[in-house]
């Protein structure tokens, strides 16, 4: 006996949430495709709607508006328990008076499996992440990343056509959650499972996503890719919530084909405009895009300069807050064998990557 993977898709067609007779909208109008075999994440900050909507999924919430689709299927009026999906909670919901092997094999059970294959499966889903032999611990005999182990195994056994996790890592220490989203990320691309993943990780989304989306105040704020995310931010606030940035006032001057020239205060910059056109524009800067210099002397005349406000050592790169004509910037910077201190006034230069023209109106 083999578990099987049937992966499927997910499409939320105008999709509204609403609670109090329409007083609080959670999700608004909200529109998008999860191809099978895809693992999506759903980020944002607390409150944006990322748990409602990965909730409608599962059908512990149900749409207001709208189309829910998963596996070609409108499921949008269906409970939960007639949608083919299956959850791996936050807090694992394991029953702790019961074993391993009876924990994995409890959604199999409570819908009339017989008990002998349900066992045999349970043991197959241990082994897929790695804890056979374990099947006759109990739950207070393993650490925080085997718990979590065993809620994945409990939902892969079912089946399902799509895997659904709600900030499955928030329990564990940060060494254990890159160990364990590297488990789910190989685990899910070794059976070609179509996952949605929620949290508010933006490091733990862009190391495990196919495509990511972005939602802030109920609506998607930007999807794409982890690399057009960072790389090319629709707004400041994905710039600053992908990664940090710097956003910067600026003025774009000229327009050459797909490139612009961008003034940051004294400093010019070819960037891509990004559809903008002539004027003020916000630049995001990323921090480790940022060149600092210590001012000696005459080398000092640069046309951007800054005072070094704070700086910090974190044993593979330096941080520093750096105040400056274009506003107070955050820097990281790799080269900790002679670090800058805090009071010296520096030059300020940027580095070829890690900007990008965004608009100033949000």
């Amino acid at each position: 006996m083999k578990i099987k993977t049937r992966a499927g898709s997910v499409v939320f067609e105008n999709v509204t949430k609403t609670y109090g007779l329409g007083a609080v909208t959670a999700i608004d109008n909200v529109s998008f495709t999860i191809n099978p075999g895809e693992l999506v994440t759903l980020l944002g900050p607390s409150g944006c709607g990322k748990t409602t909507t990965l909730r409608m999924i599962a059908g512990l919430e149900h749409a207001t508006k709208g189309k829910i689709l998963i596996g070609g299927k409108d499921v949008t009026q269906l409970p939960a328990t007639d949608r083919d999906v299956s959850m791996v909670f936050q807090s694992y919901a394991l029953f702790p008076h019961m074993t391993v092997l009876e924990n994995v094999a409890y959604g199999l059970t409570v819908t009339g499996v017989a008990k002998a294959e349900a066992h045999e499966k349970a043991e197959e889903g241990l082994d897929l992440v790695g804890l056979a032999g374990y099947g006759r611990r109990l739950p207070s005999e393993l650490s925080g990343g085997q718990q979590q182990r065993v809620a994945v195994a409990r939902a892969l056994v079912l089946e399902p056509e799509v895997l659904l996790l709600d900030e499955p890592l928030s329990n564990l220490d940060a060494k254990l959650r890159r160990q364990v989203r590297t488990e789910i990320r190989e685990l899910q691309q070794k059976l070609g499972l179509t996952a949605v993943y929620v949290t508010h990780d933006q490091e733990e989304a862009l190391a495990v996503s196919d495509h990511i989306i972005v939602m802030n105040r109920a609506v998607i704020a930007q999807q794409g890719t982890p690399r057009e995310l960072y790389e090319q931010p629709a707004s400041g606030f994905i710039a600053d919530f992908i990664g940090d940035a710097n956003l910067v006032g600026a003025e774009l001057v000229e327009v050459e084909g797909d490139m612009a020239h961008i003034e940051i205060g004294g400093l010019r910059q070819t960037l891509p405009h990004r559809g903008l056109g002539i004027g003020p524009v916000n630049v995001a800067v990323r921090p480790d895009a940022i060149e600092l210099s210590a001012v000696n002397g005459e080398s000092g005349q640069s046309s951007l300069k800054g005072h070094i406000t704070h700086a910090a050592y974190l044993g593979n790169q330096m941080q520093y807050s750096v105040t400056s004509d274009i506003g107070d910037l955050f820097v990281i910077d790799p080269h900790i064998d002679a670090p800058i201190a805090t009071g010296d006034e520096v030059r300020i230069g940027f580095s070829g990557r890690g900007l990008a023209v965004v608009p100033t109106d949000e």
